[in-house]
């Protein structure tokens, strides 16, 4: 469908005799904002990264924007317009908030652009007081913000998000929550995430992966009080 912005069919990967991510098929629609979820092991951080290009599939397609991006080194990935957030900073704590962001967005842009479009970020994520403060000084969460600021400058039309509230307070959650749902006004958003407080905030739609494979999809409210989902993921008193 015309509609349709990323697709993966039979999309596995095996780590020796261990499938890691077991056959699945996967679909996102233009603007939609899409929730990742499961326990420990279940395979959703693993199948991120065949969407990224951090790891090579063992077995199945992947498409981006009905081009077929299967294999494809991040760089690659990234170069079509794609933001991508991992676990693990793409950040330099040596450089200021500023020449950090200001680095993503003079890839695509001119100097001047750039220029724009920093000073735009830093007010949208409301970092303006430490705009000219080193990264490696900030806290937690002030520097998952900035990491979140580098993706947007780069004006990405799909986000790939992989924690972001990842040991953040309720207040930052909430903050990293509205970010989020401005991006997805102008960009489809894949969220990898753990904490339900945020699940609840900002998603329509979930997928939950269990032992490599998709297990559910559907509704927020209808997944998250599933008994299935409640007792492989959750937990009964969740």
């Amino acid at each position: 469908m015309a509609d349709i912005i990323l697709e993966t069919t039979g999309l596995s990967m095996r780590f020796g005799g261990v499938t890691a991510v077991d056959n699945v098929d996967f679909q996102l629609r233009e603007k939609e904002l899409r929730c990742l979820i499961g326990p420990n092991g279940a395979g959703k951080s693993t199948f991120f990264k065949c969407l990224t290009g951090i790891l090579k599939p063992s077995a199945g397609e992947v498409f981006l924007d009905d081009q077929e991006t299967t294999g494809w080194d991040p760089h690659r990935v990234a170069g079509l317009g794609i933001g991508i957030k991992t676990q693990v900073p793409s950040v330099m704590d040596g450089l200021s908030v500023h020449e950090n962001i200001w680095l993503s967005a003079r890839r695509r842009s001119s100097v001047a652009e750039a220029n724009r479009k920093t000073g735009e970020v830093i007010d949208r994520i409301n970092l303006g007081g430490l705009a000219y403060k080193e990264l490696g000084q900030l806290a937690h969460g002030e520097r998952q913000r900035v990491e979140l600021g580098i993706v947007m400058a780069g004006n990405p039309w799909l986000i790939l998000l992989d924690e972001p509230a990842a040991g953040m307070t309720g207040e930052e959650v909430e903050h990293m929550s509205d970010i989020i749902r401005e991006l997805n006004r102008n960009a489809a958003v894949i969220i990898v995430e753990h904490d339900m407080q945020f699940i609840r905030s900002i998603a329509s739609k979930v997928t939950v992966f269990y032992r490599g494979a998709v297990l559910m999809e559907d509704d927020v409210s209808v997944v998250l009080s599933d008994p299935t989902v409640r007792d492989v993921y959750l937990g009964k008193k969740a």
